[in-house]
């Protein structure tokens, strides 16, 4: 595995690469970095060029005023376009998961000249829900007590919130030191995404028109033990728009933490698979 930053407008970001064959990046969520998927990234790095960032203002990826800005769906999505013309001349491979599904779909709205095939696992544009009023009063109530009582007591009401989802990782003094160091910053980005983007992405409204066109290049991808609850419910309200399925996925919202294994089997089989006639 390589590192390198790549210079964009207004930021550094911090990228790693490994593996060879047609490049696929991985988008992560709010707040994590290019070492959360570092469960599942040397399986997919037997079949391709694995390339993961960390997006701007978030653990080695700067922002240029040097203080944390508000995260916008365009300008990570640029980020990760201009990621994909430096890495390479074809359409790459995406896959994204929570936030970073928001990410993809936006580049593939954007740039579908750019992507091959797009996995979008549970992207929370929650603003798309029929309730999406209860839902912005959700991520409100859960800004408010970041805001009034600190980040535990926000995270713990957004977990109960999205029904559990989300597995912890393993104890600490299980854990190699490169994901030592990378809980580490993933505990100083909470706070950042939690001010920063948090509201911001949840109320993102994907471009649905754009999307229609290239729908054949879009898998929505819901974790099978995420059911019903919220993080699935915009994939499904998205297929149904688009007229195509929701692909189910092996563990929950961090199902690339949950299950890497057969997640990054079924993940490579989707990837793999010639994409269905439009």
């Amino acid at each position: 595995m390589r590192s390198d930053t790549l210079r964009v407008p207004g930021a550094s970001i911090h990228y790693e690469v490994r593996g060879n064959g047609p490049l696929l990046l991985l988008i992560p969520g709010g707040g994590g970095d290019a070492a959360v998927v570092d469960p599942i990234a040397d399986r997919l790095a037997e079949h391709f060029t694995v390339a993961c960032l960390d997006p701007r203002g978030y653990s080695h990826s700067t922002i240029d005023p040097g203080e944390p800005l508000d995260q916008r769906v365009e300008v990570q999505s640029d980020d990760a376009y201009r990621l994909i013309t430096h890495l390479t001349d074809e359409p790459a491979y995406l896959f994204g998961g929570s936030s970073g599904a928001i990410v993809g779909m936006d580049l593939l709205a954007r740039h579908p000249d750019r992507v091959h095939r797009l996995v979008a696992h549970e992207p929370p544009c929650f603003a798309i829900l029929p309730d999406a009023d209860a839902q912005r009063a959700f991520i409100d109530e859960v800004y408010t007590l970041f805001r009034t009582e600190g980040m535990a007591a926000a995270g713990a009401r957004f977990l109960q919130g999205i029904g559990g989802t989300m597995k912890p990782f393993p104890t600490l003094t299980d854990l190699p030191p490169r994901t030592l160091a990378m809980m580490a910053r993933l505990q100083a980005n909470a706070p950042i995404m939690m001010e920063h983007e948090l509201r911001r992405f949840t109320s993102h409204i994907p471009d649905t028109a754009a999307l229609t066109q290239v729908a054949d290049r879009l898998v929505l991808a819901a974790g099978r033990e995420t059911g019903t609850h919220l993080p699935a419910r915009p994939a499904a309200v998205l297929a149904t728009r688009l007229g195509i399925e929701v692909t189910q996925f092996p563990g929950g919202h961090s199902g690339f933490t949950d299950e890497p294994e057969p997640l990054a089997t079924l993940l490579l089989e989707t990837l793999l698979t010639p994409a269905p006639t439009p």
